[in-house]
């Protein structure tokens, strides 16, 4: 999906007509069902001015866009900047150095670096924010085939480099009826620190570990395929090869064809979907603090069961500090992260971005955390 300007103007309606939806009698709230989810509609941010300059995570790179036009409509004297070129690594790094109000990671922060972040925050440390649910899509261009089922350890054994040809009777015990050519598969991965690399390497690591022996994390471990820059350099090779397949967020594959990923061993096969996504978290997301006010999550695909629920969400956190050097910067930084984490804010994103509105406790509190940002 590209955000472009047209794109932008009808996010700028959106968050207009949920602002007005907010103030018509339902407490507030942005939707028509009660909630205890915050709404931005309920924050007047026209005093506010400044620039906040972010940048990491490629997977939020369309639904910042998003949420930037929206809150730009609103808060007029604040400019936003977010770096998409960083990927999750670079812009955790940029952050730890200084050089950003926030990071965009796909991966939340390490202990290691929840340590550093006392030397870039102060004492008071950070927090990790959930902000954008999606989920990894897996990618492929092989001529001839426009649907393919995949499970686990297939895919596993695919980016390992144990199954090397599209005719492996393991891909075609999967895809009867399907005729299935000897070409040979060119791997695409990622070649810079990525939380999407992350998310998806945790889920073949835990759904199929006899295969996928290498610990989850940001840096692709072995040397199987090709590495590209960000997720939209792993789905234009593939998408310009043929026996190519590769993984990216489910926002940046554009037109590319996606495969149907089996929920476990039920024998069921999932595409990306937005209610897709969400039911995978409520399944296997938990909220796991490493502060006071952190949201980490921790995610355990074994324990998606669901058959109509996505196999491998992603799950993107902003990093920023409890406490901001300059007390105006923290004010309009947390201000954003606020909107982002509104129900209008979710709603521009789903919109904009295909992304899945995270549930309604995760918003509250993450407005809780924020709130507490100086």
């Amino acid at each position: 999906m590209k955000f472009n300007k047209a794109a932008a103007v009808g996010t700028v309606a959106l968050a207009s007509a949920l602002a007005l939806t907010a103030c018509s009698g339902n407490g507030g709230d942005a939707s028509s069902t009660s909630s205890s989810a915050p709404s931005a509609s309920a924050a007047d941010y026209s005093s506010l001015s400044g620039t906040i300059t972010a940048g990491g995570s490629s997977a939020q790179a369309n639904v910042q866009a998003a949420w930037t036009a929206a809150f730009q409509a609103q808060a007029g004297g604040v400019k936003v900047n977010y770096d998409k070129s960083q990927g999750s690594g670079g812009g955790v790094t940029n952050w730890l150095n200084g050089s950003y109000d926030f990071a965009g990671t796909d991966a939340a922060l390490s202990a290691e670096q929840f340590t550093q972040a006392k030397t870039t925050c102060g004492p008071d440390g950070a927090v990790n924010i959930p902000v954008y649910l999606s989920g990894v899509s897996i990618v492929y261009k092989l001529d001839g085939v426009s649907k393919l089922n995949l499970d686990a350890k297939t895919i596993a054994s695919i980016f390992a480099g144990k199954i090397t040809t599209w005719n492996d009777p393991a891909i075609a015990a999967l895809n009867s009826g399907t005729s299935l050519p000897a070409t040979p598969i060119s791997v695409v991965h990622r070649s810079d620190g990525s939380g999407t690399t992350a998310n998806f390497t945790t889920y073949l690591h835990q759904q199929a570990p006899s295969v996928w022996t290498w610990d989850s994390g940001t840096a692709w471990p072995n040397s199987v395929g090709s590495g590209q820059q960000g997720g939209s350099g792993v789905v234009n090779t593939v998408e310009a090869g043929n026996g190519t397949i590769g993984y990216a967020d489910q926002s940046s594959i554009g037109n590319a064809t996606q495969a149907s990923i089996e929920v476990g061993s039920t024998g069921k096969f999932v595409k990306y979907s937005e209610a897709a996504a969400t039911k995978a978290l409520d399944q296997s997301g938990q909220i796991t603090p490493q502060s006071d006010g952190d949201l980490t999550v921790k995610i355990d695909t074994t324990k998606i069961s669901d058959t109509s629920a996505y196999p491998i969400p992603l799950l993107s956190y902003d990093v920023v500090c409890k406490s901001f050097k300059n007390a105006d910067q923290g004010k309009i930084t947390a201000a954003y992260l606020g909107f982002v984490v509104s129900k209008t804010g979710q709603q521009v994103g789903a919109k904009n971005a295909g992304a899945a509105p995270l549930p309604d406790s995760f918003l509250t509190k993450a407005a809780k955390t924020l709130a507490a940002v100086k």
